[in-house]
């Protein structure tokens, strides 16, 4: 008799009732159809697909964004006894082939990945032996253009599950307007009464908003970290150097506190993880780069020192306070001197129309209809920051100029663990001149071997793929110690017509809008932040849910009062010497240096050019970085042409 989902939940997860939502998905998902569920964070998604796996006659493979997110999950699915395992890059190479071999033989219920290790031709060749019966899109808003955080390679995800015939799919996120959720239900062709939205008000977390100045921030965080309730606290920051040092003053004042961000080695940003989970009272002062997977239940605080980046990101960082369902405050330290350095964030992100005209000339030149791109040094070349040059190669995917193909690694080599002669050894026929083909015609090194696949193309007449199955075969056994090195990524060039001058026109246009949506998302969130009514109604209102009610306990609630962030005072930019700061960067770069990149040396934003220029190591670097944007490129472009009359 085949077990019931209640069943289940008792006996492989030891809880007696489901959380609101999750029954309904997960019946969803168990009859064999595909759905999305949109909990607020600390709602259980995580069950909605561990749950079902149990019940899948293959293996459920989860596309989770963040490293610390797999780790807690898959400590979680072990201590249940679910046979469960990651890949990442951190893994070694037996560890890797061990999982694998484990999913391959179907001995693997549910394998967490980055959306990056699609792109690796190893994975991809792994993948089509495996039985993936369940792909489950955890932060699945990250498909969506409209979403608060973007990933391009999250929008070519239906194009892999359609390659490797997955037909059921999960999506997942606490974070989706409306026009977001229709967006990833159309990318995966799911039915809109299979959208499973659970209310976002948690009445155990009292929101406040104390407009603070830039000077009092510090005595007013001591004091509400000294107040009630007791017990572990987050404080968000926006840049690492503010985690180090409000983590430093905290310390100084009796406080168990630590920093936590991108900049610290992965050990290190662990241990503070670990020493958090067991504390009762310690205090991690991070960016945003903490909090992603981490279910600890007892937090007590969230605290945003610096504003976040956007109402979905507040939304999710105070979702992880009160997962015991206990009384958690949750407190803004607001004002607008960090407006400019989150709207920097989106300048950055906007190459300049020559930039983009240099990516599409590559595409010109390329032979025949295949695009190879090295992306990092395509970055360089066109002084394209990463992110947003991936972002420009998915729309030229949608203007039709460019299909992915696959993405393949320039150079693999290995150290042979067993000798040649004994991998001969194993292999007959017709399958032993294959293998003899391959050692053959590999370059020995100093340490280690290089695999030349042109040449054994040609000396065995057998395929790319073919031989890649046989290294990897090789070191699934353990006979060698596969690596490969330099990814790049191929794609078919749809249309090599296409004209580069208006192309890069349109494409400029797109980046504008993406631009205006990011800085109007980030001015949305400060009018939220003031606006004339209950905290906990307008945030459910953002996302389509009708509280119908005050909450009686936010501070505006409580006040009657709409907060006021205040802004900074900081003298005029004719204050400045614009030689005197610009100098530097003159001195390092090609004249005449073009307005956008004195502007961004000014305001601190570094692209790949400033980065070969070691810009941030130069006085004026970042200058003028509490200014907006557009007022410094005001400025710029008027004290250049003073300069040039």
């Amino acid at each position: 008799m085949p077990l019931t989902i209640d069943q289940v939940l008792k006996d492989s997860f030891g809880f007696d009732t489901f959380k609101p939502g999750q029954e309904r998905i997960i019946k969803i998902i168990v009859r064999g159809e595909s759905g999305a569920a949109i909990f607020p964070t600390g709602a259980g998604k995580s069950l909605c697909y561990q749950l079902p796996s149990l019940l899948e006659r293959g293996m459920t493979l989860v596309i989770s964004p963040l490293l610390s997110l797999m780790k807690d999950q898959l400590d979680f699915l072990k201590s249940k006894g679910i046979a469960a395992a990651k890949l990442d890059s951190g893994m070694s190479f037996e560890d890797y082939r061990n999982t694998l071999e484990s999913a391959k033989k179907g001995d693997l219920k549910i394998l967490l990945i980055a959306v990056e290790r699609f792109k690796n031709e190893r994975f991809r060749t792994q993948l089509k032996q495996m039985d993936v019966s369940l792909l489950v899109i955890d932060e699945a808003h990250c498909i969506s253009e409209w979403g608060h955080n973007f990933r391009p390679d999250y929008l070519k995800i239906p194009v892999f599950a359609q390659e490797f015939g997955i037909s059921k799919v999960l999506l997942l996120t606490a974070t989706a307007t409306t026009k977001v959720i229709d967006d990833m239900c159309a990318k995966f062709s799911i039915a809109r009464k299979n959208v499973v939205l659970t209310g976002f008000y948690r009445e155990n977390l009292f929101l406040r908003v104390h407009p603070v100045s830039m000077e009092n921030k510090d005595a007013h965080l001591l004091e509400v970290l000294a107040g009630k309730p007791d017990g572990p606290a987050i404080v968000y920051v926006t840049q690492q150097k503010t985690a180090e040092r409000v983590a430093c003053m905290l310390s100084d004042n009796g406080f168990e506190a630590e920093p936590y961000h991108a900049g610290m080695d992965t050990d290190h940003r662990d241990e503070v993880q670990n020493r958090f989970m067991q504390s009762s009272a310690g205090i991690v002062v991070a960016t945003i780069a903490f909090g992603m997977g981490i279910d600890k239940r007892d937090i007590r605080k969230v605290i945003h020192y610096d504003l976040p980046k956007s109402i979905e990101s507040y939304s999710q960082e105070i979702g992880r306070a009160g997962r015991d369902n206990q009384p958690s405050l949750c407190c803004l330290l607001g004002n607008k001197s960090g407006v400019p350095v989150l709207e920097n964030f989106a300048y950055g992100d906007t190459p300049e129309q020559s930039n983009i005209h240099k990516v599409l000339e590559s595409v010109k030149e390329a032979e025949g209809n295949r695009f190879e791109v090295h992306l990092y040094q395509l970055s360089k070349a066109s002084d394209i920051r990463l992110l947003p040059l991936k972002t420009l190669l998915v729309y030229l995917e949608l203007e039709k100029i460019l299909s992915p193909l696959y993405t393949f690694f320039e150079f693999y080599s290995f150290k042979y663990i067993t000798s040649p002669e004994e991998i001969l050894a194993g292999f007959s026929n017709e399958r032993k001149i294959f293998v003899k083909s391959i050692l053959d015609n590999c370059v020995k090194a100093r340490t280690r071997v290089k695999v030349d696949i042109d040449t054994i193309i040609q000396a065995s007449g057998s395929s790319r793929e073919r031989i890649l199955t046989a290294l990897d075969y090789f070191d699934e056994k353990g006979w060698i110690s596969l690596q490969p090195k330099n990814s790049v990524d191929v794609f078919e060039i749809l249309n090599p017509e296409f004209e580069i001058d208006s192309t890069a026109r349109k494409l400029a246009s797109m980046f504008s809008k993406k631009e205006a949506k990011d800085i109007s998302r980030i001015h949305s969130m400060i009018e939220f932040f003031e606006k004339e009514q209950c905290l906990a109604e307008s945030l459910s209102s953002y996302f389509g849910e009708n509280l119908g009610h005050n909450c009686k306990r936010c501070s505006f609630c409580i006040s009657q009062t709409p907060a006021v962030l205040p802004s900074p005072q900081l003298p005029t930019l004719e204050e400045f010497d614009f030689q005197k700061l610009i100098q530097p960067l003159a001195a390092a770069a090609d004249s005449p240096l073009p307005i956008r990149m004195m502007v961004r040396f000014l305001c601190g934003i570094s692209t790949p050019i400033m980065v070969q220029h070691k810009a941030k190591s130069m006085p004026g670097y970042g200058e003028l970085s509490a200014y907006p944007y557009k007022l410094v490129k005001q400025w710029v472009k008027k004290q250049n042409e003073i300069l040039q009359i």
